[in-house]
């Protein structure tokens, strides 16, 4: 009999082994690609001349782009926040650009916001992190800490050369929690190592995040010479700045599709889900392009917010189909929870755009959305913005006063409605100061244990 009931044991473990090998067959692998201050028409696709971006418009093409993809934030380090947390960055403790040098520091991530990677880890995927993390320097907020099973990468805000990735003199490169010296430039780096991490992931059954974090085309816009001269001989009338900020994307460009190609070449692609997107807005001073629309990274105007937005997964999201649904970066987090089969953690702000990149109709156009900086060169206070339905309000500088524009009949957001609508300026001034409140309830700097 004992043998009888070890053999129905067995068949038990074996048949739920099976059952969980399938669900992870079952769900798909996911790849978040992040570029760091690509402008929202920095891509051959959007109808841009001199630049050649064939794989951020393969994605696009194979896809669906989202026409109106907004950043939590017009820098850096909130919008990271967003898309790990699926918040506002402010309700994680991030307004802010996270700095080694503390009295240059606006955000500390809040230990207790459970991250994108942590969910997933639970559900059973394999994590990792290629490339910038920018939301801590120590524990309990390194990568390791919040859910990355590895982790190769930088944590840093920006490096000062894409060959020494050293910032202030500091190394910040790391594989899991060791330093590291590796030797090329960063986009060449990032892109091998995600294809390194692909090839082993190839032989388990399963799935996998990879958040693949560029830092270009941040500055300094450091080019290879080879990329550059291609640019210059392609474009003879181009600018010497343009040539290096497009030389730059066009580099990046091609370690997307060598990322791209190994997921091909591995059989992956089919199981895929693919979101290709940026932090905020380009830098026009460094030559970067934001379409038509006005101001670019660290303003609250739509050149700052307004990115390009791409999902792929083969034979599940149509190829080549646009949305107008409004989107933010957060909603990435609800839409890979969606895809994965996982619950989706209570108190998140995010919406899942899954539904429609599945086909159904959701344009969601009233939805009412909001934006927040905090920085040490606007006297350590804060900017805003907010937008819903047609309208949007906005403090572009904390020393101005509150601005409205409607950006449907205005996207260039020239002409000031303040004082025509004092209505719409009351409706929307008081769901803004709603949000702010709410963000005032996260500390955003470390606290002292020695305070009381």
């Amino acid at each position: 009999m004992k043998y009888r009931s070890f053999g129905i044991l067995i068949y038990i473990v074996l048949s739920c082994s099976s059952f969980l090998r399938a669900q992870d067959l079952a769900r798909p692998n996911v790849l978040i690609i992040l570029c760091d201050d690509l402008g929202r028409g920095d891509y051959s696709a959007f109808g841009t001349k001199d630049i050649q971006t064939p794989n951020i418009d393969r994605i696009a093409r194979e896809g669906m782009t989202f026409d109106n993809f907004y950043a939590n934030s017009s820098v850096c380090a909130p919008s990271r926040a967003s898309l790990l947390s699926g918040k506002y960055p402010d309700r994680v403790g991030v307004p802010g650009v996270i700095r080694g040098e503390v009295n240059n520091s606006w955000g500390w991530l809040a230990p207790w916001a459970k991250l994108l990677p942590s969910v997933l880890k639970d559900a059973g995927y394999n994590t990792a992190l290629i490339g910038k993390w920018h939301l801590g320097f120590e524990s309990p907020n390194l990568p390791n800490d919040r859910g990355f099973d590895e982790f190769e990468g930088f944590l840093g805000d920006m490096m000062d050369s894409y060959t020494t990735h050293l910032r202030n003199g500091q190394n910040y490169m790391r594989h899991n929690s060791s330093t590291i010296n590796p030797v090329g430039h960063a986009t060449d780096i990032f892109t091998q190592w995600s294809c390194d991490y692909l090839k082993v992931r190839s032989k388990d059954k399963k799935p996998f995040f990879l958040y693949l974090a560029y830092n270009a085309p941040h500055e300094p816009i450091q080019p290879t010479a080879e990329w550059l001269d291609r640019v210059k001989q392609r474009e003879p009338g181009i600018s010497d700045k343009r040539a290096h900020i497009v030389a730059l994307i066009e580099h990046l460009d091609s370690g997307i599709g060598k990322v791209l190609d190994t997921l091909d070449q591995l059989n992956l692609a089919n199981n895929t889900l693919v979101i290709l997107t940026s932090d905020n807005g380009g830098v026009l001073k460094y030559g970067g392009y934001n379409g038509p629309w006005r101001g670019d990274k660290t303003h609250m105007f739509e050149g700052g917010l307004r990115v390009f937005g791409f999902t792929r997964w083969p034979g599940k999201i149509s190829a080549n189909v646009h949305t107008q649904r409004r989107t933010l970066t957060m909603d990435i987090f609800n839409t890979v929870c969606d895809a994965a089969g996982v619950a989706t953690p209570e108190g998140v702000d995010g919406v899942s755009f899954l539904p429609t990149a599945l086909g159904s109709k959701s344009d969601d156009l009233n939805r009412e959305m909001y934006f927040c900086r905090r920085d040490g060169n606007i006297g350590a206070k804060t900017i805003e913005a907010l937008i819903k339905g047609d309208w949007k309000i906005i403090q572009d500088s904390p020393f101005a006063p509150i601005e409205l524009y409607n950006i449907k009949n205005d996207p260039q957001e020239s002409d000031n409605l303040a004082k025509a609508h004092p209505d719409v300026m009351d409706t929307l001034g008081k769901a803004l100061r709603a949000h702010i409140q709410r963000g005032g309830q996260v500390p955003w700097q470390k606290p002292d244990k020695y305070s009381q």
